[in-house]
């Protein structure tokens, strides 16, 4: 047979093998841009008015995780002034990592949430950033992390930890749908924390009418009783409260009830 003809089959072969894995890496793309896809779809539906504001998080988690490709957990954490951090997982392994992290003071979560930068490790049990964190992760059995900062204009509310067990499972093409999926992700998570926001407000706000309502009406019991002023009767309700390392709207509450079963006592006895 003339060898022309044999290296022709064979060049044509190669072609073959090329062209199919050009196919098949063409797929895997369209299949993750449909995953990204889906994923910030779902995003878009969540409803902070329907959900709490920790259930909300994980829903973001878990949606980061479909979008994200090589992702086998995520974790998000909101950051509050003058509240805890919440922190939220999509997986159980993903809540030992992070307190790992969080009990170090180290890691890339905290280093994304104080820099806005991305982070991407594919070895985290011999990254130099995090020593002590990589290490004891290391030996859990993840190696790869990729963590985004959620930004709401120039303020980073919070920080997506997405995790893996193999090395090097997030390429920068994982970085660049990540950072994509983090943009909605943020607006959502910052619509979320205005909601609960506004709720413990009007919750706090309730709770002190209702204490304001209470000591009014126990001044009153002490200046029907005694003829005292009103400000002489808060200075005596105040300094009863320090005595007593009590909360005012409680001792003022424990002078309505007695007052109120004292007036059922005589009710009873007539």
């Amino acid at each position: 047979m003339d060898p022309s003809v044999l290296g022709g089959s064979g060049q044509g072969a190669s072609e073959q093998s090329g062209a199919a894995a050009d196919v098949a890496a063409a797929a895997q793309v369209a299949a993750q841009e449909d995953e990204l896809a889906q994923s910030l779809t779902a995003l878009s539906r969540l409803s902070s008015s329907r959900l709490s504001l920790e259930d909300l998080l994980t829903q973001v988690a878990t949606f980061a995780v479909q979008a994200i490709p090589g992702a086998d957990g995520a974790g998000l954490t909101l950051i509050e002034v003058d509240r805890a951090d919440t922190i939220v997982k999509s997986a159980p392994f993903v809540r030992e990592v992070d307190d790992i992290q969080y009990g170090l003071g180290e890691g890339p979560c905290i280093t994304a949430a104080a820099t806005g930068t991305t982070m991407r490790s594919g070895s985290l049990g011999g990254d130099r950033r995090w020593p002590r964190f990589g290490a004891r992760v290391g030996r859990l059995g993840v190696r790869s992390v990729l963590s985004l900062p959620l930004r709401a204009g120039d303020d980073v509310v919070g920080a997506m930890n997405v995790y893996a067990h193999a090395k090097d499972a997030f390429d920068e093409r994982a970085e660049r749908l990540g950072e994509l999926f983090a943009v909605p992700a943020a607006i959502a998570v910052q619509n979320a924390q205005i909601l609960a926001q506004t709720q413990r407000l009007a919750t706090n706000l309730r709770a002190a009418l209702t204490n304001r309502a209470v000591i009014d009406q126990a001044i009153g019991i002490m200046m029907s009783r005694s003829g005292m002023t009103e400000q002489v009767a808060f200075v005596r309700l105040r300094d009863v409260s320090q005595r007593e390392h009590a909360k005012l709207a409680v001792v003022a509450a424990g002078i309505v009830h007695a007052a109120v079963n004292r007036a059922r006592s005589r009710r009873d006895a007539q």
